[in-house]
């Protein structure tokens, strides 16, 4: 487990998925865990938001420094295969068996990670802006 920073006080008892609201392998994988939480224990925030901004200041993160994917669960904030793998341990089966690559040293699932998220522009294209979720969904992205 990647602790970041741990407070004492949660944002909410959901977990909360920060991403990159501009890159499309981003905004798929959001629609990935949708389609696969029906009971809506994932929230969504994409780094550029306000209440994203906010919450990467206060665990110390440099709101500037854009990750693709950042966790925030229970006070503690998830990054780069962590953050990944927690996710997958908390969708539905048989994707909790992904966190069996918790076995592979860290320093290596990083640098697979870290692969992925510098060529994911190149790889899968970028947004001119951030997606605007449907009125369903408004519920489940914190501004």
């Amino acid at each position: 487990m990647n602790l970041v920073n741990q407070s004492p006080h949660t944002h909410t008892d959901s977990i909360i998925i920060l991403f990159d609201g501009v890159c499309n392998l981003c905004n798929g994988a959001v629609q990935f865990i949708i389609r696969r939480d029906p009971k809506q224990h994932f929230k969504f925030a994409s780094l550029q938001s306000p209440s994203a901004q906010a919450l990467l200041q206060t665990h110390g993160i440099d709101p500037a420094t854009l990750y693709s994917i950042l966790v925030l669960h229970n006070g503690t904030l998830y990054e780069r295969s962590d953050a990944a793998l927690h996710i997958a341990r908390h969708l539905p089966s048989p994707w909790p068996a992904l966190t069996l690559f918790k076995i592979l040293p860290k320093k290596l699932r990083d640098a697979l990670y870290n692969w992925v998220a510098t060529n994911r522009y190149k790889w899968f294209g970028q947004r001119q802006s951030c997606m605007i979720p449907t009125p369903d969904l408004k519920s489940r992205f914190l501004q």
